[in-house]
């Protein structure tokens, strides 16, 4: 099967199972969701949103994280991964919106990618989300799904993302990157995973891809056997 013909039928699919998936971060704002998905990184959504509550019921918006001390923002974020690190940048982030771009989040690749802490997938999620640009961010989870379908070679995030913005028509981006992600969720682990139970997997992946995993899953059982024993 060509790739372009599995890329057809995996978003038939997608679409049946998850036709509408929510943003998974809490936000009421493109604020709001910049600073969600850059504390996201190395953070469980779930993490993310116990912790932003508080965090924007004190810097709602970007005049009030310029005012709010670094420590205090670390406070909110204690729990997050590298914690300390984001509370810096989220300081410069508000400072830099504030001096720049009059206190509001640009609607612009360069200029967010400019902005201290936001890189390239954290602006695409960005974008997307919050002004309907079309965009495709990979993370992690879309780039081992990717590379598990078949759709990519899974050599880096970047080749990822460039396969399949050229499988996949641009209107259809900002949708698939929730719906995959949410698919990796529901049907699709990246770990003790039965491809050929896989909705996708089990007619996407290739016999090799399949032959890899049991491997791969099999040095796994037996790592924790030992362990165990």
């Amino acid at each position: 099967m060509k790739r372009a013909e599995k890329a057809q039928r995996i978003r038939a699919i997608l679409d049946e199972i998850h036709p509408a998936p929510p943003v998974p971060l809490d936000h009421e704002s493109p604020f709001q969701l910049l600073v969600a998905v850059l504390l996201s990184a190395q953070t469980t959504d779930e993490r993310v949103n116990l912790v932003t509550p508080a965090l924007f019921a004190e810097a709602p918006d970007a005049p009030a994280l310029a005012a709010l001390p670094t420590e205090r923002v670390l406070e909110h974020i204690r729990t997050c991964g590298l914690a300390p690190t984001k509370a810096k940048n989220l300081s410069k982030l508000g400072a830099q919106l504030v001096e720049r771009h009059g206190g509001e989040v640009p609607a612009d690749f360069a200029a967010l990618e400019a902005l201290p802490g936001v890189g390239h997938k954290t602006a695409g999620v960005v974008m997307a989300q919050a002004f309907g640009v079309p965009a495709f961010p990979v993370d992690t989870h879309i780039h081992r799904l990717a590379a598990r379908w078949g759709l990519s070679n899974g050599s880096n995030v970047e080749r990822t993302e460039r396969d399949l913005k050229a499988l996949f028509p641009p209107e259809s981006w900002n949708l698939l990157h929730l719906q995959i992600i949410y698919f990796g969720r529901s049907h699709c682990p990246a770990q003790r995973h039965d491809l050929d139970a896989c909705p996708i997997c089990s007619w996407a992946a290739t016999k090799a891809r399949k032959r890899e995993e049991a491997a791969r899953a099999a040095r796994g059982g037996k790592r924790r056997t030992a362990r165990s024993g």
